[in-house]
């Protein structure tokens, strides 16, 4: 089955929405995992906003689109959520930098 371009945008549109969504239910998982395990994170889907809203010709501050995607502010979500990363993540995180630019 093909989709008209619309209705195309307009699930995807909904999918991006429910992840967004999901991401911000698991806060549990922290950011540096989500780079180790699939190379993005919550703070790359703020600037992949705020990029694609630029292609569009609005202009939007990196907070506001990490508002966006946390759905809170940024520092709030940090001082709530975060944990300081572990050697063993840190460690992780550098092999899969280098296989990423290998």
């Amino acid at each position: 089955m093909e989709l008209d371009p619309a209705t195309r945008n307009e699930i995807e549109a909904a999918v991006f929405n429910r992840l967004l969504e999901h991401l911000r239910r698991r806060t549990d998982v922290q950011n540096i995992d989500l780079m180790i395990l699939a190379g993005f994170c919550r703070n790359c889907f703020s600037k992949w906003y705020r990029e694609a809203a630029a292609e569009r010709g609005i202009e939007m501050e990196l907070d506001q689109t990490r508002e966006i995607v946390y759905g809170m502010p940024y520092e709030e979500w940090k001082a709530k959520y975060q944990k300081e990363a572990t050697p063993e993540q840190l460690e992780a995180f550098r092999r899969q930098q280098e296989q990423e630019n290998a």
